[in-house]
C-alpha cells in the first residue's frame, strides 16, 4: 500500500469516527476496559515484583534459615508433628559452623513476640512503645542479614555476649518514639521492667505490606536474652556461605549434620525446615502468575465483548456506505483497497480505545501508588507496548470479516442500493 492510500484510508477513517462519535466512543469502551485491566494489574504485579525483589536482597542473596517449625506460617498452622519436634539448640549452630565446609557463618537467633504469646514493652521515662520483636542474637547477625545494619551507634560486642551484658539495639520507628530528636545512644531504656543500655540504632526497615520490619525490633546479646529468658527455646539459625552459588550444597551439608546430630532415621522426613529468602519470590512467582492469569480472562472477555461491537459497528457502516463501495469499485478501487480501507478503520477504533486504555491504566496506577504506600505500582513500557499490541490485534481480528464483505460487495447491486 502506497503512502498516498494510507494517508486517504486514515483520513476516512477518521472522518467516519467524527461523524458517528457516539457510537464510535460506545465501541470503544469495551477496548478501554480490557486494556486498562490489563494495564492496571501489569503495572501493581510489576511495582511488586521490584518491591520482593528489594525486600530479599535485605534478607541476603547468601542466607538461608533453619528452624524446627515452617518460618513462613502462622504457629496456628502448625501440625502436631510439628509442635512435638526438638529444639534446635546453640550447639547446633556451633556444630554448623565446624562441620559444614561451605558455610561462612551459622549463628542462633531467639525471638520474644506476641504472636508467640509472649507479650513486651519498652520504657523511656514517660514514654512507652507496646509489643516490640525482643531478638537475641550473635554480633554477627548484621553482617548475615542486611537489614539489621546499625544507623547509629555500634553492634554490641562478642565480649558482651558472652558476659550476658544488657545492651540493646533498637528499631528506628522505637527509637524515634521513644526519643524523638534525642539521641538514643548511651541511654537507659527499659525492656520488661529490666534496664538495657542503648548501644545503637538500626537503619530504616518498615517490613513487607506494612507488616513488622526491623523497626518494630530490639536486638540484644543472645547469652543475655537466654538468661532472662530460658524457657523460650526455639532457636533459628541464619547460615551464610561465601559464594551464593554453594547456597544448595550448604543447605545439603547442614541437613546432613543436623539429622546425623537429631539422630533422624535414613527414611524418615527432616524433623526440622530449611528457607532461603527466594522462597519468598517462589511464592510471590505463584500467586501473581494465577493473578495475572485472572485478569487476562477477565480482560480477554472485555476486549471479546469490545471486538464483537467493533465487528457490529463496521457491519453497520458498511451497510451504509453501500454506495459509496459501489462508486469507488465503479471508478476503479480493487477489492483490497475496499478490504485495508474498512480494516484501517476497524484498526483505528481499537487503537483509540487501547490508547486511551493504556492512559486510564497508567494514571490509575499512580493514584494507587500514592494512596497505598504498599502497594508500588509502575507501569513498564513493555506493557505498554502490549496493551497497543493488543488493541491493534483486536481491531485486526475484528475488523477482517465486515473488510471482506465490503470487499466482495457486487458493484451493480452496489449502486442500486437504497
Amino acid at each position: 500500500m502506497r503512502r498516498a492510500e494510507f494517508e486517504e484510508n486514515m483520513r476516512a477513517a477518521v472522518g467516519t469516527i467524527r461523524r458517528n462519535k457516539l457510537r464510535s466512543g460506545l465501541t470503544m469502551l469495551g477496548i478501554v476496559i480490557g486494556v486498562t485491566s490489563v494495564i492496571l494489574v501489569a503495572g501493581i504485579v510489576h511495582g511488586l515484583n521490584s518491591y520482593i525483589g528489594d525486600k530479599v536482597k535485605e534478607i541476603g542473596a547468601k542466607v538461608f534459615f533453619v528452624a524446627r517449625f515452617p518460618l513462613f506460617g502462622p504457629p496456628d498452622n502448625w501440625t502436631e508433628e510439628i509442635r512435638q519436634r526438638k529444639y534446635l539448640t546453640f550447639e547446633d549452630a556451633v556444630a554448623l559452623r565446624e562441620q559444614c565446609p561451605t558455610v561462612d557463618i551459622a549463628t542462633p537467633m531467639l525471638t520474644r513476640a506476641i504472636f508467640f504469646g509472649h507479650a513486651n514493652e519498652v520504657r523511656f521515662r514517660n514514654n512507652v512503645v507496646e509489643n516490640p520483636f525482643i531478638r537475641g542474637a550473635e554480633p554477627e547477625l548484621g553482617v548475615v542479614i542486611p537489614a539489621f545494619g546499625v544507623k547509629e551507634g555500634r553492634m554490641f560486642t562478642h565480649a558482651e555476649d558472652e558476659h550476658s551484658e544488657r545492651v540493646a539495639l533498637l528499631g528506628l520507628a522505637i527509637a524515634e518514639s521513644l526519643f524523638g530528636r534525642e539521641d538514643p545512644v548511651g541511654k537507659t531504656v527499659r525492656v520488661n521492667g529490666i534496664e538495657f543500655r542503648v548501644v545503637g540504632v538500626m537503619e530504616r526497615h518498615q517490613g513487607m505490606f506494612g507488616g513488622p520490619g526491623i523497626d518494630q525490633f530490639i536486638v540484644i546479646p543472645y547469652q543475655t536474652f537466654a538468661k532472662l529468658w530460658p524457657e523460650i527455646e526455639d532457636v533459628i539459625i541464619a547460615v551464610a556461605v561465601r559464594d551464593p552459588q554453594e547456597l544448595n550444597r550448604a543447605q545439603e551439608q547442614v541437613t546432613n549434620v543436623l539429622r546425623r546430630r537429631r539422630g533422624v532415621r535414613a527414611e524418615a522426613n527432616n524433623d526440622f525446615e530449611t528457607a532461603a529468602p527466594d522462597f519468598l519470590s517462589e511464592l510471590w512467582d505463584e500467586l501473581t502468575g494465577a493473578i495475572v492469569i485472572l485478569t487476562f480472562v477477565i480482560a480477554s472477555i472485555a476486549l471479546v465483548v469490545g471486538g464483537i461491537g467493533v465487528m457490529n459497528i463496521m457491519l453497520v457502516s458498511v451497510t451504509e456506505r453501500t454506495q459509496e463501495i459501489g462508486l469507488r469499485k465503479a471508478v476503479g478501487a480493487r477489492p483490497r483497497d475496499i478490504r485495508r480501507q474498512f480494516l484501517t478503520e476497524a484498526v483505528m477504533i481499537t487503537s483509540l480505545g487501547g490508547v486511551l486504555g493504556i492512559l486510564v491504566g497508567i494514571v490509575g496506577s499512580r493514584i494507587i501508588r500514592g494512596l497505598f504506600e504498599n502497594l508500588p505500582a509502575s507501569v513498564s513500557l513493555g506493557w505498554i507496548a502490549i496493551g497497543f499490541a493488543i488493541s491493534v490485534g483486536v481491531g485486526l481480528f475484528f475488523g477482517i470479516y465486515p473488510a471482506n464483505r465490503a470487499a466482495t460487495m457486487d458493484p451493480i447491486l452496489c449502486l442500486r442500493y437504497e
